[in-house]
């Protein structure tokens, strides 16, 4: 069976009428071919395994329950993801009767930056074999056109499945890619994911993120950020899917991420009620909650579809307005990144080796203590 690519215009995770505020620039739509590449990335795994589910909950803002009411997927399915200026992407979901050995469709591996394999972890061992087996098989594929491919591997639907389930399953999947070739398990990100928590959209963000070729500047310009301005932890988010495209150099805690989507959740929510019809977020906006443990999540946009939400020591938060002035060195080294990046083709690395000198040396001096633009205490 050959395959052939179905444009879909869905609704994303905000309402249709969504626009941003007339202060910022569109620094959106960029396509292939438009002066930037837009990542390519292969959604594959066998019928059933979840694949159009994450889209849905990911890109869509789906409820994890409606998604049980979703048909098979018959054929293929190109989603282009446009949400801020560093999460362009094509999503192509396979269906999962595809014949890879098939050599009519040797052409959907063209241009492919990423695969995403997704695995049924509850099925029988001998199926998640099986799907190991045509995993290796569109790998092998892929890497005969592109050897940098970037390969995640998901092992989906692990809600239902006890701890020792999880480690049994996450062991037989790496014992089988490492068996396979030496070469490949190190290349591998495996990933135990649910749609029913955070976990998915935490393995789309280390997918994307290897993706983002300025993310050693992105994470270089949080960290100075978080540095000088006494902010314990720094997420930089894409508003309409939740996936961190950035954060600082300790590793991530789960609960903190968990608790700042629910923040983004509840920002998104109260601007969709409250604010102004058909605009939600500009340049000024902000939320600001505090918690019963003397920590602040600190939420500012960075440009259209970014926010970064900081957590903050109730102590350290008195000297806000130095943190907002440190805020605006951060977000203008982000948009020259980001312009630097439209100028530059695809393959090159801008030279941005100025912008954090440029936010540090402009953390020096302390600001007198003023509110928050646009903020909001919950």
């Amino acid at each position: 069976m050959s395959y052939q690519a179905e444009d879909l215009s869905i609704a994303g995770s905000f309402p249709r009428d969504f626009q941003y505020g007339d202060t910022e620039p569109d620094v959106r739509g960029m396509e292939r071919g438009s002066g930037s590449v837009q990542p390519k990335i292969l959604l594959m795994g066998h019928t059933r395994s979840g694949k159009s589910s994450i889209v849905e909950v990911v890109f869509h803002k789906m409820n994890s329950t409606e998604t049980l009411y979703l048909e098979s997927n018959n054929d293929i399915r190109k989603e282009f993801i446009q949400n801020s200026p560093f999460v362009q992407l094509e999503i192509w979901d396979v269906f999962g009767g595809i014949d890879l050995k098939d050599e009519k469709n040797a052409g959907l591996f063209e241009d492919c930056d990423g695969i995403v394999f997704v695995i049924d972890a509850q099925n029988e061992l001998s199926e998640v074999k099986e799907a190991v087996n045509t995993m290796l098989l569109a790998v092998d594929k892929a890497h005969r056109l592109n050897s940098n491919v970037n390969i995640d591997v998901f092992i989906h639907k692990v809600d239902g499945l006890s701890d020792d389930q999880k480690i049994e399953t996450q062991r037989e999947v790496q014992s089988q890619i490492e068996s396979a070739t030496d070469n490949l398990s190190a290349q591998v990100a495996l990933n135990l994911t649910s749609i029913y928590d955070h976990s998915i959209f935490e393995a789309f963000s280390k997918c994307v993120q290897r993706l983002i070729p300025q993310l050693p500047m992105l994470e270089n310009l949080l960290n100075v950020f978080i540095s000088n301005s006494l902010i314990e932890r720094g997420f930089l988010f894409d508003l309409p899917s939740k996936i961190y495209i950035a954060t600082d150099a300790f590793p991530v805690d789960m609960q903190l991420y968990e608790l700042c989507c629910d923040m983004l959740d509840l920002a998104t929510d109260i601007s969709a009620i409250y604010g102004r019809p058909g605009s939600q977020f500009d340049q000024q906006a902000g939320s600001l909650v505090r918690l019963s443990n003397e920590t602040v999540l600190y939420l500012r946009e960075v440009g259209q579809g970014l926010a970064l939400v900081c957590i903050i020591r109730m102590d350290n938060f008195k000297n806000h307005g130095l943190i907002d002035y440190n805020f605006d060195g951060f977000k203008q080294g982000v948009t020259q990144l980001f312009r630097l990046r439209g100028k530059e083709s695809a393959t090159a690395t801008p030279d941005t080796s100025n912008l954090s000198n440029k936010l540090e040396t402009s953390n020096n001096g302390f600001l007198p203590p003023s509110t928050p633009p646009g903020s909001t205490v919950v």
